[in-house]
């Protein structure tokens, strides 16, 4: 390893890394009390520039997807990423920051010294997360990751760039490369589990194998609802939740053919980006006159759809769809109102069931879902996370469908899997993406008596924030992100409108 000068130290700044390269690679200095740490200058997740996030409370937060890092020592706080940050030598030579070329030695797989079992169920954003949460946090007994699938790979780009044709479905991020698997002792198995035994403690699988396990996490996501019409059997109807949904999207769009998406939620809008990208002519069959309102408001509902619009998206909201017209292929949507959409093809977005079939012994909500506590608990050794949970969130029941969200519980379930006591005390987060524009949320707000925005919605970037009682419920904004990345940090604790007005215009 060979040393580099890199910087003076008077240059870094005290409320945000500094950015400088070594040979290839890009690092981030940051000052921690009187002392200065050296760290890869890329989120591990989707390669943001750290240099570009914000410091709070001790803590990184990535400006893209909020991942957290303590500037202590890297260490990991909160995904989408699922590793700490490299750390590298560090010296200063009178004033002259040296560092060396090669990362400190990551920590190894703890030791097979565990006789215990511990099963995941899903291996999708939550079930990845959780697994290498439990060698992270140096769980040495087996790990299995059961799913249908082979690997997680980020779902997040289904909507937004494949099949905008932007990303090819083969090329789509895998959530772990294979050799971690192999390196961590993650053993997968390709299977679907029919039926669970939660007093037994006992999986049973398709192919007739049995498992014990010791601790258990279901994390089995969502199914597409289907669509429920006459002619929805038809090939060109699809539903968007994997990477082989996207694929048959995109084996059977053409660009110059006519979409009719059925639905307005974020699945939908995005998806209507994206095809309108691919060169299809694209219409929206909507329930709601602005589309994501209830999240975002109506301010930003309107500039998204207003650039829905401008990009050539026709957003219906008069009549409902009744029929898929076709013989062999669909030709069209006929709706209540006797009028009939012309259409190529058919993508149904209107929501997602919790995939809970299979847990028939387990008690659930009116939605399917599993209900759990605080630490993410199902009932003695068993865990839920993600889109099948129903968990307490400010002192009400919750299911929240977002990917981050999925992640967090699932490493506080990994967390009292190895006998913690962890709960959710983070803020909801979720980021959607039209047509170039990414739109960050944070938050859960079912109601606000007031609303404030810095810019205009319709002309980035701009920044909403949503108060009730002059506290702060949620954020929106646009081209933001550092400030986005604070106020995820500074909103785990009530934070007052004003003062959070204060944070942001400073």
């Amino acid at each position: 390893m060979t040393l580099h000068r890199v910087a003076r130290a008077a240059d870094i700044p005290e409320d945000r890394g500094l950015e400088v390269s070594v040979q290839d690679s890009k690092i981030l200095l940051l000052k921690v009390g009187d002392q200065l740490r050296a760290y890869q200058g890329e989120c591990p997740h989707a390669g943001a520039p750290l240099a570009e996030g914000a410091f709070c409370n001790g803590r990184l937060t990535c400006p893209w997807h909020k991942a957290q890092f303590r500037i202590e020592d890297g260490g990991l706080c909160e995904p989408p990423a699922l590793d700490s940050l490299k750390r590298y030598p560090l010296e200063v030579r009178d004033d002259e920051v040296w560092v060396g070329d090669q990362p400190l030695q990551d920590a190894h797989t703890p030791p097979a010294d565990d006789e215990r079992v511990f099963v995941i169920v899903g291996a999708g954003a939550a079930g990845t997360a959780a697994a290498s949460a439990l060698r992270e946090k140096g769980f040495g007994g087996r790990v299995l990751l059961i799913d249908r699938e082979t690997a997680g790979y980020d779902r997040t780009v289904l909507s937004k760039f494949v099949i905008a044709g932007q990303t090819p479905p083969d090329e789509v991020p895998a959530l772990r490369d294979e050799a971690f698997y192999g390196e961590q002792r993650i053993e997968r198995i390709n299977a679907q589990v029919t039926s669970l035994d939660a007093e037994n403690r006992v999986m049973q699988l398709a192919d007739g194998q049995s498992l014990e396990y010791d601790a258990a996490l279901l994390a089995t996501g969502g199914i597409p609802k289907p669509l429920e019409l006459p002619g929805a059997e038809l090939p060109q109807v699809f539903v968007l939740r994997s990477r082989d949904h996207a694929r048959r999207i995109l084996d059977s769009a053409k660009p110059g053919q006519r979409a009719v998406i059925i639905g307005d939620s974020f699945i939908a809008m995005e998806s209507a980006s994206a095809l309108r990208q691919y060169g299809l002519d694209v219409t929206v069959l909507a329930r709601q006159p602005v589309p994501f309102a209830k999240q975002f408001g109506d301010s930003v509902g309107k500039a998204i759809l207003a650039l829905h619009e401008a990009n050539g998206v026709v957003y219906r909201t008069a009549g409902e769809a009744v029929q898929i017209e076709g013989t062999t292929r669909v030709e069209a949507v006929r709706l209540d109102n006797g009028q009939r959409v012309p259409a190529d093809l058919v993508l149904v977005g209107i929501g997602v069931t919790p995939a809970t079939v299979a847990f028939a012994d387990l008690p659930k909500e009116k939605d399917q879902s599993l209900l759990v506590d605080g630490g993410m608990r199902v009932t003695d050794g068993l865990w839920a996370a993600g889109d099948i949970a129903t968990f307490p969130l400010n002192g009400q029941p919750q299911r929240i469908e977002h990917w981050r969200l999925a992640q967090q519980q699932a490493r506080i379930a990994a967390a009292n899997m190895l006998g913690g006591d962890e709960h959710y005390l983070d803020v909801p987060y979720f980021w959607t993406w039209h047509f170039g524009k990414n739109y960050d949320y944070l938050g859960h707000a079912q109601g606000w008596d007031e609303v404030e925005f810095k810019g205009d919605p319709n002309n980035p970037p701009f920044i909403g924030l949503f108060g009730k009682n002059g506290v702060v419920t949620a954020a929106v904004a646009c081209e933001e992100e550092r400030t986005m990345a604070m106020l995820a940090e500074r909103m785990k604790q009530p934070l007052p409108v004003d003062e959070a007005w204060r944070l942001i215009r400073d």
